[in-house]
Parts: structure tokens; C-alpha cells; sequence
């Protein structure tokens, strides 16, 4: 990936969850493995953060052969109270949208 900073420890703004979310939102048939890559997470923790989103009806999955298709729900309010109201498809609008122009667009650095 291009302008990819390196690993770091300490906190980050967007969630594993979120990140999570995004990536099957841009992609209903991705693996799990290319979500691990694109999240920087192993595969265990992608299969225990989907399993968290389908427990909380955020995310479904069918079974195509050895396919899982996702189906993210976008009408489902986030959890935090301080974003009472606010549908998944307003985060998911935004990290979506800014996954996509990150993989299209180089970063130049000074």
C-alpha cells in the first residue's frame, strides 16, 4: 500500500471495528485474510470483530461454496451514545470513500 505509516503503539481514531466494517463494506465477497492485510490485524481477530458485528446486527454473511458474501446493515445506528441517531452508512460513507482515494492517489512526502 501506498502511504501506509508504519506499525505504531498507543491509540488511533478509528476502530479496529470500524476498519473492519469498511473494508467489507468496500468489498461484500472479500476474505478474511485480505481484511487482515488491509486492517494491519491477524485472522483470528478479524474472524472474533466480524463475529462481534454479526452478533450486534451490523454485518450478515451467506455461504457461496467457500465464499462468504457480507451484508453490512446501513441503517443501523452506531452504539456510542454520542452518536445516538447517526447510521453506519455515515461512518461508512466516509472511511469508504477515504480508503479508496488513499489506494488511488500517491502521497507525496516532504
Amino acid at each position: 500500500m501506498i502511504g501506509v505509516p508504519e506499525s505504531h503503539s498507543g491509540w488511533t481514531f478509528i476502530t479496529s471495528h470500524a476498519r473492519v466494517l469498511a473494508a467489507i463494506a468496500d468489498n461484500p465477497n472479500v476474505r478474511m485474510r485480505d481484511i487482515a492485510a488491509r486492517c494491519r490485524l491477524t485472522e483470528r481477530a478479524i474472524s472474533r470483530i466480524i463475529s462481534d458485528l454479526e452478533q450486534a446486527g451490523y454485518l450478515s454473511h451467506t455461504r457461496e461454496g467457500r465464499t462468504n458474501t457480507y451484508r453490512v446493515e446501513p441503517d443501523k445506528v452506531l452504539r456510542h451514545p454520542a452518536e445516538a441517531g447517526l447510521p453506519v452508512a455515515s461512518l461508512l460513507s466516509l472511511l469508504v470513500q477515504d480508503e479508496t482515494e488513499r489506494t488511488r492517489t500517491p502521497v507525496t512526502r516532504r
